[in-house]
């Protein structure tokens, strides 16, 4: 394993973390993956997380566990942006469509179904 390089923005930056189980098939995982390559995923839907002020968005997943990773600015509203983000065009289309993978209602936006997770550790200054 390499790692991953961290983007430089140049400001400082928050950083939310969430996590969500998903359906524990194998063909429901492939497919939940699918839908999150580059060729899987939906301009439009990019383009919402951008526009709604979210610099950069990291999904992981082990086993049937995901865990995403948001940087933003510091004035960063996450509430409001995500009730702007639940009003773009496609993104409730988005939502249904995995919602299937998720093991969640279709008609719940992004926000009521990934659960924000608590920091308890990092390296003390």
């Amino acid at each position: 394993m390499e790692g991953y390089c961290v983007k430089n923005f140049g400001r400082q930056t928050k950083r939310y973390v969430q996590t969500l189980t998903i359906s524990d098939n194998p063909e429901m995982i492939r497919l939940y993956k699918a839908c999150h390559t580059k060729e899987g995923n939906w301009k439009e839907i990019r383009e919402g997380i951008r526009e709604v002020g979210i610099l950069e968005m990291e999904i992981y997943i082990h086993g049937n566990i995901l865990t995403m990773i948001v940087e933003t600015p510091l004035d960063f509203d996450w509430d409001k942006a995500m009730a702007r983000l639940a009003t773009l065009p496609r993104q409730a289309e988005w939502e249904a469509h995995v919602a299937p993978y998720q093991g969640c209602d279709p008609d719940a936006p992004s926000d009521k179904k990934w659960q924000m997770m608590e920091r308890i550790f990092y390296l003390y200054d």
